[in-house]
């Protein structure tokens, strides 16, 4: 039985096209491996968060915390150390952020010093508030409304922030806030419901670094690490350590 030339014709052209297709798209894929490249991955960076409590205040100060509550000696001196601790890092920090709260403003002002070629920015949105938790005797205390406005200031900043970096190079953005705020960021970024955030603590100057891939996945790298203040200069949330001070020992009544 004879074959249809037509058919014969046909498969020949449908073969020679795909061929063509194959080979074409060999080429495509082997020029940029070829140059180091690969098609296939995203080319954006990652960013990495660097939250730090502010330094040890005045808790007795009846001023506004915009105005007054600010550092004493020994929350200057902690956040000198985490100051000396960022610079140290083998990264290029590209942005410094903080609180309006003078606590968090003065420790930002102090890690400025060392990174003189950053502009200092300051932000609202991550003043310090009481987000709903499972402690009842804090809810209790709490107006709701000022709950409500509270998460959503910080669901607002965390939208903000917690964003993979706008190109192919990687971000470093330091941001100095509140305990309370850091914590409500760290149940974010574990996926865990945000009314856990009391079941963690902070220290003055802690340091929590979280990194943001380029897909938007993120990852908690340190939580709270203290490793660059000495132990009888750390302070932490609700460990009575507010007694502490920075000044010379009174003399002895015997002396």
């Amino acid at each position: 039985m004879r074959k249809n030339p037509i058919n014969l014709n046909l498969s020949l052209t449908i073969i020679t096209r795909l061929i063509l297709t194959i080979t074409t798209l060999v080429i495509l894929i082997n020029a940029p491996l070829a140059c180091g490249q690969n098609p296939f991955i995203n080319k954006k960076g990652t960013r990495t968060i660097y939250l730090i409590r502010h330094g040890q205040y005045d808790h007795e100060e009846k001023r506004d915390p915009d105005i007054g509550k600010a550092l004493i000696p020994l929350g200057i001196a902690q956040a000198r150390l985490i100051a000396n601790r960022l610079k140290t890092l083998p990264v290029t920090m590209n942005s410094l952020i903080s609180s309006t709260m003078t606590r968090a403003r003065q420790t930002a002002m102090i890690i400025n010093k060392e990174f003189p070629g950053l502009e200092l920015q300051q932000s609202r949105i991550i003043r310090e508030c009481t987000p709903p938790t499972w402690r009842e005797d804090i809810m209790d205390r709490e107006d709701p409304e000022n709950l409500e406005e509270c998460t959503d200031q910080l669901e607002t900043a965390f939208l903000e922030y917690f964003i993979p970096s706008p190109d192919n190079q990687d971000r470093n953005d330091i941001i100095i806030c509140h305990g309370n705020v850091i914590r409500y960021f760290v149940t974010k970024v574990l996926k865990v419901d945000t009314m856990s955030w009391l079941q963690m603590t902070t220290g003055n100057c802690g340091l929590t670094v979280v990194q943001i891939k380029p897909d938007g996945s993120m990852k908690l790298v340190s939580f709270n690490d203290m490793g660059h203040i000495p132990p009888n200069l750390r302070t932490v949330t609700g460990s009575g350590s507010r007694t502490k001070e920075l000044l010379l020992p009174r003399k002895l009544e015997n002396d």
